[in-house]
């Protein structure tokens, strides 16, 4: 976390839990069908009930959050987080712990239902769902990315993570890879069968779970779209940011790895995915 973003993270984190319980999830403006679905670790757990009151406070309220995490977690729930469980709101749990489960439970736990994942790390502004939903409305086949980055290559061979650039509005293209911070949303079949495949995806992508659910997508020939309509950037939270994946992955140019392995798995290139999804 930057030091000019931590007075914006307090106050409006204080904005969170100054909201009574008995009224999170009732001041929405339209109900969507969809399933928001997301997954944390130990040490977020202490932090994650005021992600789960961003998005019960959002204007347009989901059918359910279902929060995924692993077995032995379940003795160490939080007050905070436990107390928020109900007919909104409630957490499942899962043998494993990578950080796919965000999705692949809540795809077969909900096969024919729209998915949107989220982080557990950010408070989502409370018309983040809205936007998303109603790019939904306009292209109901396709994934839809509040932010995306535009996977580029040279020579044939795919770039470093680092010369990924965000997409700029309104530019589309078969390499959009939609970044699961800013929230995507997932139609009902959008991704290929092998999107559950756990050992395969562990042996390929073991950390960037974006990028399987983006070969998923391509190989179901399923488009990601970069909004059109951006909600504003979500904002950290305090003490979430020593932990993560991206640091791992960008640090090491693993996103770079993972991706070829991937390719090199399926035979995907830069002229065949974009042949997929022409």
């Amino acid at each position: 976390m930057k030091l000019a973003e931590i007075p914006k993270s307090l106050s409006t984190s204080v904005k969170m839990l100054l909201v009574p319980h008995s009224k999170l999830g009732n001041a929405y403006t339209k109900k969507i069908p969809v399933i928001v679905s997301l997954t944390s670790i130990p040490t977020r757990l202490r932090t994650l009930h005021i992600t789960i009151r961003s998005m019960m406070q959002q204007e347009y309220v989901p059918e359910k959050i279902v929060l995924w995490l692993k077995d032995d977690l379940k003795d160490q729930i939080p007050k905070r987080l436990s107390k928020l469980q109900g007919d909104l709101f409630e957490i499942r749990f899962s043998p494993y712990g990578f950080s796919h489960r965000k999705l692949i439970h809540s795809l077969d736990a909900f096969p024919d239902k729209t998915v949107i994942t989220c982080d557990d790390d950010v408070i989502y502004q409370s018309d983040t769902l809205k936007i998303i939903y109603e790019e939904h409305l306009k292209f109901p086949n396709e994934i839809i990315g509040n932010r995306c980055r535009k996977m580029t290559y040279e020579n044939g061979k795919i770039n470093s993570y680092s010369k990924w650039p965000f997409v700029a509005n309104p530019q589309q293209g078969a390499h959009n890879m939609p970044v699961g911070a800013f929230c995507v949303l997932y139609p009902a079949h959008s991704l290929h069968s092998d999107v559950q495949d756990v050992d395969l995806f562990m042996k390929l992508a073991p950390k960037a779970d974006d990028l399987w659910f983006k070969a998923m997508a391509i190989l179901n020939n399923t488009k990601s779209l970069q909004n059109t309509s951006q909600p504003d950037i979500p904002i950290p939270i305090m003490g979430t940011q020593f932990v993560a994946l991206k640091k791992v992955n960008k640090g090491q140019d693993f996103n770079r790895v993972q991706w070829q392995q991937i390719c090199d798995h399926y035979d995907l290139t830069k002229d065949k995915i974009e042949h997929l999804l022409s």
